[in-house]
């Protein structure tokens, strides 16, 4: 049969198919071929019953995540809290940097907006990021934000992420009450959250298919080569049709569309000085050996 893991827990991948649930468990020779069966995973499976099945072949992914650990994600909500913990440029574009590189279309959600009283902040984050052509939903009070939420989810797998404390599980707890997902508090010493969720799980939501995952506060590219970044700012794609260098890295080249954008506006000084900053990252990251068998 075919279905799509939809829990992992213990060793155990809870499997939908054709409306039922199956607890299966992965065949040794997943382990002696180094896969390792993700939520979100289109697989083939048997099973006797509901409880004693096994994974046979995992189809080919479109693309997966290593935090959380979810195959096949459609979308990714970035919760990001623009107050305890103070709102981070840097960090929300490290996440949106990790979702270009893999095919995931981003959605930032800017939460505890009630909390900060410098309200013109919250609208230069949302015009910084919808001039890029990024959806920015800002939280509300009332229902209306969760509702704009929502309505991206139909057919969606989506995948919920942010730094600990944003806000993702009572964000989700307001959309779907009834999953009362643990919170916590922030940290007075550390200013951050503790993280909260154990497994990842998919919750069916509005028509679509919901990720709660543990948060974190740190993004590391360990995949992405230096010559790859700039591809991940939509902004610096389309600018650098004009640059002079078809390779252009938008740092010491002459005649640098990018860098002209910046001086003149229209793309945002915290955008480059990020790129800078990921791109030193890279550039002296450690190159990874891997083991000769």
């Amino acid at each position: 049969m075919k279905g799509q893991i939809r829990k992992a827990l213990s060793g155990f991948y809870y499997v939908q198919s054709e409306g039922e649930l199956y607890q299966t468990r992965a065949r040794g020779n997943f382990r002696n071929r180094k896969i390792t069966p993700l939520v979100g995973d289109e697989v083939v499976f048997e099973s006797s019953n509901l409880t004693d099945g096994y994974l046979l072949e995992i189809l080919p992914r479109k693309n997966e995540l290593v935090r959380p650990a979810v195959a096949n994600v459609d979308q990714g909500v970035i919760v990001t809290s623009m107050v305890e913990p103070n709102f981070s440029y840097n960090l929300l574009d490290r996440f949106l940097v990790t979702l270009e590189y893999t095919a995931i279309e981003p959605i930032i959600y800017l939460s505890k907006t009630d909390l900060i009283d410098d309200k013109e902040k919250i609208q230069e984050v949302i015009n910084c990021y919808e001039s890029i052509g990024y959806t920015v939903i800002a939280s509300t009070e009332d229902e209306r934000a969760t509702k704009e939420l929502e309505r991206l989810f139909p057919n969606q797998l989506t995948v919920f992420m942010g730094q600990s404390g944003a806000g993702k599980s009572t964000l989700l707890n307001r959309i779907v009450p009834e999953l009362d997902l643990e919170t916590a508090a922030i940290s007075e010493s550390l200013g951050r959250g503790k993280h909260t969720t154990r497994h990842v799980e998919l919750i069916p939501i509005a028509d679509g298919l919901v990720a709660d995952t543990p948060g974190f506060s740190s993004i590391d590219f360990l995949e992405i080569e230096a010559r790859e970044l700039s591809k991940q700012f939509p902004e610096f794609v389309e600018a650098s049709t004009d640059c002079r260098f078809r390779e252009c890295m938008h740092i010491n080249e002459p005649q640098c569309a990018v860098k002209e954008r910046v001086a003149s506006g229209e793309i945002a000084q915290t955008r480059y000085d990020n790129y800078v900053q990921f791109l030193e990252e890279i550039e002296k990251r450690r190159p990874v050996y891997r083991k000769k068998k």
